[in-house]
């Protein structure tokens, strides 16, 4: 699973950034040619989804090295690194691109070109499904990275339709409207850095070691508790190192049984949870005396 893994993390990788490569350039250069302000913003934009294409792709590549001395746990957490910073970028994209867009409606310009449109329009197409398509591969590894990368993918639809809805303004309302152009890039900057915002708190919950999903742990608990001998599980934590889970328990067996005895049972507990939930590298089970609660 884990080679099979990061291959589609890097096929969906690789395919964003020759797409965004070849969309950054066509439109900031139709962004000039074109008077569009919003398409040169939209072009930067796609600039910064390069960027956190490459360090996705980076962050991906060193999470599926095997531990070492330096990293006994391995080295998942490059996964949620790469996406919290991805998410920053998004956040300075917008704000990069709100500035600029400040700054253009206070200086009068001409009105877009019409055919600019086209191009908009082709961006949306393209991007759109770009972004589901990464986003199905993110949530079908469960990487983090890869889906704050979508999210770049659909921010730059939004930015791009945004933009497209600006110029049909400055178009149709002709002259006094030309500024609509810029006003369309700052509302769309709101757009980008809300999802900046919002993928960035779950890349620092896994990276601050947050429990995974409830469901998951919930599971790990009964597995570990159908295996005999065991009377209690007290204890079930969880986090997510990657794609993988690491579990701490505490599992409470009967007073009188040997340590070589207590011994195996806890090796049998981690090897069921782990033979049923492969996304679990390892279990740690510490082994509690049991006494009974009754009356």
């Amino acid at each position: 699973m884990s080679d099979d893994r990061l291959q589609r993390s890097l096929r969906a990788t690789f395919l964003g950034l020759v797409i965004n490569t070849l969309l950054a350039v066509g439109k900031m250069a139709a962004g000039f040619l074109g008077q569009s302000h919003a398409l040169v913003a939209d072009g930067v934009e796609s600039l910064a989804d390069i960027f956190s294409s490459v360090i996705v792709w980076r962050g991906m590549v060193i999470a599926a090295e095997p531990a070492d001395g330096d990293h006994p746990y391995g080295h998942g957490k490059a996964e949620p690194l790469a996406a919290a910073m991805v998410a920053i970028m998004l956040l300075l994209a917008a704000l990069w691109i709100a500035v600029n867009s400040v700054r253009e409606v206070f200086h009068p310009h001409g009105s877009p070109a019409p055919w600019t449109l086209a191009v908009l329009l082709l961006v949306i197409v393209v991007k759109e499904s770009l972004f589901r398509f990464v986003l199905r591969e993110g949530t079908s590894v469960e990487s983090s990275a890869i889906q704050g990368d979508a999210w770049h993918h659909r921010s730059d639809a939004i930015t791009s339709l945004f933009a497209g809805i600006g110029i049909v303004i400055a178009l149709v309302g002709g002259r006094g409207y030309e500024a609509a152009d810029d006003v369309a890039a700052l509302l769309a900057s709101f757009v980008i850095g809300w999802n900046g915002w919002r993928l960035l708190a779950p890349a620092f919950g896994e990276l601050m070691d947050a429990a995974p999903n409830l469901a998951e742990t919930e599971q790990i608990r009964i597995i570990a508790a159908a295996v005999p001998e065991v009377r209690l599980v007290e204890k079930c934590l969880t986090r997510k190192m990657g794609w993988h889970f690491y579990v701490d328990m505490h599992v409470h067996v009967d007073p009188q049984m040997t340590v070589e005895r207590a011994h195996r049972v806890a090796h049998e507990v981690k090897d069921r949870v782990r033979e049923k939930v492969p996304k679990v590298r390892d279990v740690l089970v510490h082994i509690e005396p049991w006494h009974s609660r009754g009356p």
